[in-house]
């Protein structure tokens, strides 16, 4: 029988379903008899629990469970029939007046929408381009150093300054009381580096070994301490220690110390040069695919199905919380989080999620198994042991699947920009790499 489909508003549906009352009734009786081989009940043997003190305990739960699925089962069937692409859902809510012998029910859906996909012929899109200056390699070779530095006793009567470690007592009060983190014994940090805060470092540049300092610091409104958030405490300094720091020089055993074999400056420069390569080549291929991805979302028309987004909303609050639990948020799962906090993420991400696969399916877009292999092959070559790494994604149906994703966004990218009116733009390193 041909399906009926109400067109409600916009993407919403309606059909109804028909579903037998007698196959609903057999199927209960049937349950209920192989729940009596099985239950178990005080004062009767097992299997010998007579049907009818089955049917008072379990039989409304199992009339659900067997009008749920046939239902269901009615509803992929009427939607297969009638070809629809059926987003989230549907809501069923049984109708009155149904003929004996029958039970109707209807089904209020949403379908997904048709993409009109613009032409993107005339779009201009900002391809970002850049380079590995020298002075990056220079800066990551005084990181690198500065990672292997050593501190060694500064002579008496010198003044703090930048890049010497500090050993300090302090004690910090508000309105005369002390609080909570704001004393410490034989404390260490570098000045200049910014693990205290500015006014922090400010009283300690200068003190000499010895001497103690009084001074405000006033804690910033968004500071990560809520009871001093916003307030202005009063600190007393004791500096007890001063030490210099020393970079190790660049020579043959600094080099092969960070596993450049040769020992050779050159070497060591030509391997900085070429993993700032790889991971500028990433950032720009990133910065790229947004700039690709937002073009093709503003040239393309639909409407968005609320049920997707609800979807969406969901996923993005459980990812919220279970990243509250990994900083060690106590009840993360619990936490409150308004779904509206979320919802144009969840609606910018299903938008460009149904114009990729429109646009995926039109041009042949999908990830093809030469190309997970070789974005798999790429990755590995970053590591010491590409073959395990091979192997590692290999195994993993959800890690191919992650890659084949990345493969599809890749394909996705270079089909907009062989299309669009491309206009390069070259971006200074830092710029990419601040990202």
């Amino acid at each position: 029988m041909a399906v009926t489909v109400e067109t409600l508003e916009k993407l919403e549906r309606k059909i109804t379903l028909t579903v037998p009352a007698q196959a609903l009734t057999q199927e209960v009786e049937n349950r209920l008899k192989r729940l009596a081989r099985q239950v178990k009940m005080d004062g009767f043997r097992p299997g010998k629990v007579p049907l009818g003190v089955v049917a008072k305990m379990y039989g409304a739960s199992v009339q659900m469970e067997v009008v749920n699925e046939k239902v269901g089962q009615a509803f992929g069937e009427a939607a297969t029939e009638a070809q629809l692409r059926v987003a989230g859902t549907p809501s069923i809510t049984e109708k009155e007046g149904a003929p004996v012998g029958e039970l109707h029910f209807d089904a209020v859906f949403e379908v997904f929408p048709e993409v009109k996909l613009g032409d993107l012929s005339q779009v201009e899109v900002k391809r970002a381009t850049s380079e590995v200056p020298a002075e990056a390699v220079d800066k990551t070779i005084d990181l690198l150093r500065k990672q292997r530095r050593s501190f060694a006793e500064r002579a008496q009567g010198s003044a703090a300054a930048a890049s010497d470690q500090l050993t300090v007592d302090f004690a910090g009060s508000i309105d005369g009381v002390a609080f909570e983190g704001g004393q410490a014994s034989d404390f260490r940090f570098v000045l200049g580096e910014g693990q205290m805060l500015p006014a922090f470092e400010e009283a300690a540049t200068g003190m000499k070994v010895g001497e103690s300092k009084t001074f405000p610091l006033a804690f910033p409104e968004d500071y990560q301490g809520k009871e001093v958030a916003g307030k202005t405490a009063d600190f007393v300094i004791t500096l007890k220690r001063l030490e210099a720091a020393h970079l190790p020089e660049v020579d043959e055993a600094f080099i092969k110390s960070l596993g450049v074999e040769s020992g050779q400056a050159d070497d060591l420069r030509a391997d900085i040069q070429k993993n700032l390569s790889r991971e500028l080549d990433t950032r720009l291929e990133a910065r790229n695919k947004g700039a690709a991805m937002q073009a093709l979302a503003d040239n393309a028309e639909l409407d968005l199905p609320q049920a997707s987004i609800k979807d969406e909303i969901q996923r993005l609050m459980e990812n919220a919380r279970a990243e509250l639990k990994q900083r060690g948020l106590k009840d993360a799962d619990k936490a409150p989080l308004p779904e509206d906090m979320f919802r144009e993420q969840a609606q910018r991400r299903v938008r460009l999620g149904l114009i990729v696969a429109e646009l995926v399916q039109k041009h042949d877009l999908a990830a093809k198994p030469e190309q997970v292999q070789a974005h798999i092959e790429q990755m590995a070559s970053a590591y010491e042991r590409p073959a395990d790494v091979i192997r590692w994604y290999g195994s993993d149906r959800n890690r191919m699947a992650e890659v084949e994703a990345l493969v599809v966004e890749r394909n996705v990218t270079q089909h907009v920009l062989s299309q669009a009116k491309v206009v390069d733009e070259v971006v200074p390193f830092d710029d990419v790499m601040g990202q």
